[in-house]
């Protein structure tokens, strides 16, 4: 038996954010003082360290459930399977539900109960729950999957990552314009052959005694408005030193678990974060073998569709596998190997066979 990815769909918005779109910001520093050199020198630091030229915002009549539910149909579709035969529906999801010009979060009920209502799913046995592990929530899903199908206790599950952060961002932040929406999706079950592939291993680990709060949620640094509003706040200077000191070790201690060589694996599925920091984390774990990194190993989105936290790995994985991205293509047979980081700090991997 093997414990595979049979279906993935996923959700991005239509309307295009280009960096052009925040030349009028008023961007502040934590302090609430002006930031000296003006917006157009701002952005272009920016996406020379990004990569980022615009992301994805979602429609005002939509909420990140509603995307959950998009990208899951389309899973099912891919999968060709019943809905009422899955056993759990898990929503990796950081701030529930937060509606158009509102900036309270609603998260009851679940999303993942909302999205098996859009689905129209009536089997009480298949059991939604959320996730809130961080960027890493969707691929910390496909492990949970993963162990309720070794212990019998599911057959089918729908992993879903969904994240609508232009509604958590503070406009006056510079490193709003790093954030983005989606939803991607997938459905992982077992699969009766005699192929070694499938989720070959894993790897999670959570770092919390002094880099629980690189990610947090903090008042606008605009000192005018209201302080018990909350936005997406984060650390970027100790979030990239922690992902290149940890990320590329727990990528080398999930491939040499998983028994693969290092020259067998196809592609690297980074969840998308910074271009500069992806570039560093996969140039570091290529040298931890004493090895150049490959050209084309590992596919970006990030800057077309900006970081939409746990959306990133399932929407790329849904790019290429559709062959949707220039110079980028998996087919059976391929070794891959995802990885994210993200608040917590949570880090995780897996190494998947197609």
């Amino acid at each position: 038996m093997s414990i595979k990815i049979t279906g993935v769909g996923s959700c991005i918005p239509d309307q295009r954010i280009s960096n052009k779109d925040f030349l009028q910001h008023e961007f502040l520093n934590e302090d609430g003082a002006a930031i000296s050199g003006g917006n157009e020198m701002i952005i272009r630091k920016f996406k020379k360290i990004t990569g980022i030229e615009e992301r994805r915002y979602i429609d005002p009549a939509l909420n990140t459930s509603d995307l959950a539910a998009i990208a899951a149909q389309k899973a099912i579709e891919d999968a060709a399977i019943d809905p009422e035969s899955l056993d759990y529906i898990i929503v990796a999801q950081n701030f529930g539900d937060v509606k158009h010009n509102q900036k309270q979060s609603d998260a009851v009920p679940s999303l993942a109960s909302r999205v098996k209502h859009q689905l129209k799913i009536k089997n009480p046995a298949c059991v939604a729950y959320d996730l809130v592990f961080g960027c890493p929530g969707w691929l910390q899903g496909v492990i949970h999957a993963q162990a309720f199908i070794q212990a019998g206790m599911a057959k089918k599950c729908l992993i879903i990552g969904a994240e609508t952060l232009s509604r958590v961002v503070d406009s006056h932040d510079r490193d709003s314009m790093i954030f983005s929406d989606g939803a991607g999706a997938t459905i992982i079950e077992a699969v009766n052959n005699t192929e070694n592939d499938g989720i070959i291993a894993h790897e999670s680990a959570s770092y919390t005694l002094e880099e629980a709060y690189y990610l947090t949620f903090e008042a606008s640094y605009n000192k005018k408005l209201e302080r018990d509003i909350r936005f997406i706040k984060m650390n970027g200077r100790k979030i990239y030193n922690f992902a290149l000191s940890f990320v590329p070790q727990a990528m080398k201690n999930c491939l040499d678990k998983s028994g693969i060589q290092i020259n067998q694996l196809k592609k690297i599925f980074l969840h998308q974060a910074n271009e500069k920091m992806d570039q560093a984390i996969c140039e570091r774990f290529y040298k931890l073998y004493n090895l150049e990194m490959p050209p084309h190993i590992m596919p970006m989105s990030i800057a077309e569709l900006g970081n939409s936290s746990v959306a990133t790995l399932p929407t790329l994985f849904d790019l290429v596998k559709n062959n949707q991205l220039e110079n980028q293509e998996v087919k059976t047979g391929d070794v891959v190997l995802f990885a994210s980081v993200g608040a917590g700090m949570n880090i995780n991997a897996m190494v998947y066979k197609l």
